[in-house]
């Protein structure tokens, strides 16, 4: 088995050098502010061993990765009743399209396109105040990681506030085929909230680590969800994670994985471990630029495909 620390460190510093950075999201204005020269990386594996390298500990905004933890929050609430207002199909088109909505009755395509986590999040919320349902997301991604210091990055989420309209219109539009339940503004509140969670590459990694394990937690031996809903999760993360990139992160990297317009990147190697990975550069699908080469090189060194298949050592893409 290659030595997973020294991996680590030397892909870290191969991402250092890159001058291929790719461009930061510009559209939500306190994400244009972040510098696209950090890197951060960090494995946890199934041990319990860390390792990490760059700017594994500097917090940014996870955005769209904190739709794994809705997604998980949610079908441990409603079960398979989730599937009824939103589809596990891969969409295609970018993540905040609105003409899939409106060619399918306001049903999204998967859970992890705008519309189908706004979806989510409306279940989430079903019963309780906006407030409450942020507190238990908080709550819930705080144990999973083991670290009650996570936030929520205020600033960010008041950006997106200001800045959301087409994420009002996917919410009004689903609200008039009677796809979400409570008042929108309500709905997409908590949405921007948790999107705004900030998390640091090592936090990130630590809390994903139940899907690596099955759907237990490591840290306390409990589960946080069922084996096959893990499986599930896993599956639509390998599909539908990267939005019109997800096939082409699949072909690269081989592994689930869930991206944020941030510049994250959680990447879970079912039985072997949890991965996360910061590079604010986006591609052009809305995906980190660097954070996907790094990964594609870590799974290669490690021989973590879930397409099976031994190392493939010095290989470059």
């Amino acid at each position: 088995m290659p030595n997973l620390e020294l991996a680590v460190r030397e892909i870290a510093g191969e991402m250092r050098l890159r001058t291929d950075r790719g461009q930061v999201a510009s559209y939500i204005p306190e994400l244009a502010r972040v510098s696209p020269q950090a890197f951060g990386l960090a494995v946890v594996d199934v041990e319990g061993n860390v390792a990490a390298a760059g700017d594994c500990d500097a917090p940014f905004s996870i955005q769209s990765i904190s739709k794994v933890f809705t997604l998980t929050l949610a079908l441990g609430k409603v079960g398979d009743r989730l599937w009824a207002r939103v589809g596990r199909e891969p969409s295609g088109s970018p993540f905040n399209s609105i003409v899939q909505l409106e060619n399918e009755r306001g049903i999204p395509r998967n859970p992890f396109i705008n519309a189908g986590a706004i979806a989510v999040t409306d279940l989430i919320l079903s019963g309780h105040q906006p407030r409450e349902a942020l507190g238990e997301i908080l709550r819930f991604v705080r144990y999973l990681a083991g670290d009650q210091t996570i936030t929520i990055d205020d600033a960010v989420a008041a950006s997106e506030q200001r800045t959301g309209f087409r994420n009002r219109a996917l919410a009004n539009y689903m609200k008039s085929f009677g796809v979400l339940d409570n008042p929108v503004d309500f709905t997409l509140g908590v949405y921007f909230h948790h999107c705004a969670i900030a998390m640091s590459c090592r936090q990130l990694a630590l809390a994903g680590r139940y899907l690596a394990q099955f759907g237990n937690n490591p840290s306390t031996g409990l589960p946080v969800i069922q084996p096959e809903r893990a499986r599930r999760i896993n599956a639509i993360m390998l599909t539908c994670g990267h939005y019109d990139g997800s096939g082409e992160f699949a072909y690269r990297v081989g592994l689930p994985g869930k991206s944020g317009v941030g510049g994250g990147i959680l990447v879970i190697a079912p039985g072997k471990a949890s991965i996360a990975v910061w590079s604010p550069g986006l591609d052009k699908a809305g995906n980190s630029h660097l954070g996907r080469i790094a990964l594609e090189r870590l799974t290669k060194r490690m021989g973590w495909s879930v397409f099976a298949g031994q190392p493939i050592i010095g290989e470059r893409p």
